[in-house]
């Protein structure tokens, strides 16, 4: 009998692949953390003093972890965890003055949240780019996207509503006209 050239394909992924996809979790977790903190912060129309302190904690977390794998001597472990103590120490520091009761009467709570997210991407980034870590830089990247894209959502919320609106009235349509030939 004639074996199938594939008989002895497997069909889970390599065992590096399913290795990266762990070590990735770090960056996805921040990424979906910064995306509720700045929803949250527009829907509350009110900013999240300890949410954005956490992150910038947990921020601290996730780069020192990137930069743990390089840093072979113990003096470089302990050079890479007060440089990046420092960093988000200052984005800390940057934050709370945004935060400040005088510039939160100049703006609104959209603006503050976008500010803050603002602010992560650039503090992320900058990091990545200190630890050489690709990952850190494209989360950056992506929070700074993040940044018109929201913007461009919230000015758009009455034409996606009415789009969506439009979407379904025509399905609908469609749907009653193919029942329709059908009886």
């Amino acid at each position: 009998m004639i074996e199938p050239v594939n008989a002895n394909y497997e069909f889970d992924p390599p065992e590096h692949a399913k290795h990266f996809w762990l070590r990735q979790i770090p960056y996805l977790a921040a990424f979906l953390f910064t995306l509720i903190g700045v929803g949250y912060t527009s829907v509350a129309r009110q900013p999240l003093t300890g949410y954005w302190e956490f992150m910038a904690m947990f921020m601290c977390a996730v780069c020192v972890n990137a930069g743990w794998t390089r840093a072979h001597k113990k003096d470089a472990v302990g050079q890479l965890v007060w440089t990046q103590v420092v960093h988000w120490g200052v984005f800390l520091v940057a934050m709370n003055l945004v935060l400040l009761p005088s510039v939160q009467k100049m703006t609104d709570a959209d603006t503050i949240g976008l500010m803050m997210l603002l602010l992560l991407a650039l503090a992320t980034f900058i990091s990545g780019i200190h630890l050489l870590s690709w990952q850190i830089c494209v989360l950056g990247v992506l929070m700074a996207l993040g940044v018109p894209g929201i913007a461009w959502l919230e000015n758009s919320a009455l034409l996606l509503v009415f789009g969506a609106v439009s979407l379904a009235g025509f399905a609908g349509f469609i749907w009653w006209r193919s029942r329709r030939h059908e009886a």
